[in-house]
């Protein structure tokens, strides 16, 4: 049986779960509501304050989808009741960040300045401390919305692995390479 799938998901105080017609879970709690379409042969049952997500055979593809729905439920749950958060930081000489109104943003060293909108359901922080990087701070309920939004703020300017210069993630190591060696004769 899969380790992670016969978990079950302990739901904290605030937090409610309603499994709809066509398999559709909802969650709710103080931080938000998020809804996933669970596949029609996972069985997601809730008793008390306890939710299993079961599955009908050992066949390889309900293997995978036992697993994989109820970290995607558990993400749901942890994310309303207590959020996410992803730190940024842009290294780089004359690299900022700004944020404003929900807008984000970004000197890069291009020719310009790249403005970002973010989604409604994720809060944007910029803190620049003197003689630091600046550090964006991204927070939300959404884990896989959040995912995606920090990415694409980091594929504007990937670290390179020279000088390591550009955007990653607080406490990432970036494997540098040696450059150009003198000619030796």
């Amino acid at each position: 049986m899969s380790r992670i799938g016969k978990q079950p998901v302990n739901l904290p105080q605030g937090v409610t779960v309603k499994v709809a017609a066509g398999n559709v879970v909802s969650v709710k709690g103080p931080l938000g509501e998020l809804k996933q379409k669970v596949d029609r042969d996972i069985t997601v049952t809730v008793e008390g304050n306890v939710l299993h997500v079961t599955r009908p055979t050992e066949q390889p593809r309900h293997r995978s989808m036992h697993g994989l729905y109820r970290a995607l439920i558990h993400n749901m749950v942890v994310g309303v009741s207590e959020g996410f958060t992803v730190k940024q930081e842009l290294v780089g000489v004359g690299y900022k960040a700004e944020a404003k109104e929900g807008v984000l943003e970004l000197a890069l060293g291009f020719s310009h300045e790249i403005h970002l909108k973010m989604p409604a359901e994720v809060k944007v922080e910029a803190k620049t401390e003197k003689r630091g990087n600046p550090i964006v701070t991204l927070t939300s309920y959404d884990k896989q919305l959040l995912g995606m939004v920090a990415a694409k703020i980091r594929s504007l300017r990937k670290p390179e692995p020279y000088k390591g210069k550009g955007i990653r993630f607080v406490g990432e190591v970036v494997r540098k390479k040696a450059g150009k060696s003198a000619g030796v004769k």
